[in-house]
């Protein structure tokens, strides 16, 4: 099924896109800020994608995309970077919308990162050869450090939300990975990973659903931030 990748994109922000315009959230006011850090942000990931394909580290099987390539990718993972983001920020918004309390405490947010950020040194230091797992957590360790000096308050929000984001996380990327069809869409070279798999998805592909996320929302705020500033 040539369209299996397509139609992935499709159904994943369909729902948000035309929910943006519900009265009560609103979120094409946020446009102005989601599109400019998902192309910030495809500057960083595209080209890690594309390394990581030529490697081999990575791949696509051309059973379930259309015969497009842009730079050795589908276009569908292009698209992948734009959709799920769209999506997975659009959820942010409309959870913090609707539940404007849902963050856990300073004190709490404090020990989470530390312990998460212990388990990424960890991770990193003895998958030193291992190009998945080292440059994911490597930069899922940058960006928390910079989250937490410069926005604290976005991951007070954001540890609650993306647990509940790693619901439709696990159906998406179940399904690239080999849940529900015959065939992975997307097949990683397990050498270059630590080989544990959460159902069929790679443990590392959590950290890097939580670091493309994290990534957009916090440009996010960066762009608002110097909107209100020059103004």
């Amino acid at each position: 099924m040539q369209y299996l990748y397509l139609l992935l994109n499709i159904g994943s922000v369909s729902i948000p896109f035309l929910f943006s315009f519900h009265p009560k959230i609103k979120f094409y006011n946020e446009w102005k800020f989601i599109f400019p850090s998902i192309l910030i942000t495809m500057l960083v990931f595209i080209p890690w994608d594309i390394i990581f394909t030529l490697e081999g580290f990575w791949g696509f099987n051309s059973n379930y995309f259309l015969n497009t390539h842009i730079f050795h990718l589908p276009l569908e993972e292009w698209l992948f970077f734009i959709c799920i983001p769209y999506a997975c920020v659009f959820t942010h918004y409309a959870l913090l919308h609707f539940f404007p309390k849902l963050k856990y405490s300073t004190k709490t947010t404090k020990i989470l990162s530390y312990i998460l950020l212990s388990i990424l040194c960890v991770g990193t230091i003895f998958s030193y050869d291992k190009y998945y797992t080292f440059v994911n957590f490597l930069y899922a360790i940058i960006l928390i450090l910079i989250v937490l000096k410069l926005n604290f308050n976005l991951l007070q929000n954001y540890y609650v939300t993306f647990i509940i984001m790693l619901i439709p996380f696990f159906v998406v990327n179940g399904v690239l990975t080999g849940s529900f069809i015959d065939n992975e869409v997307v097949w990683y070279n397990n050498a270059e990973n630590l080989g544990v798999r959460l159902f069929t998805i790679p443990i590392e592909d959590s950290i890097y659903a939580f670091t493309l996320i994290l990534s957009n929302l916090f440009l996010m705020q960066i762009l608002k931030k110097s909107r209100i500033k020059n103004h």
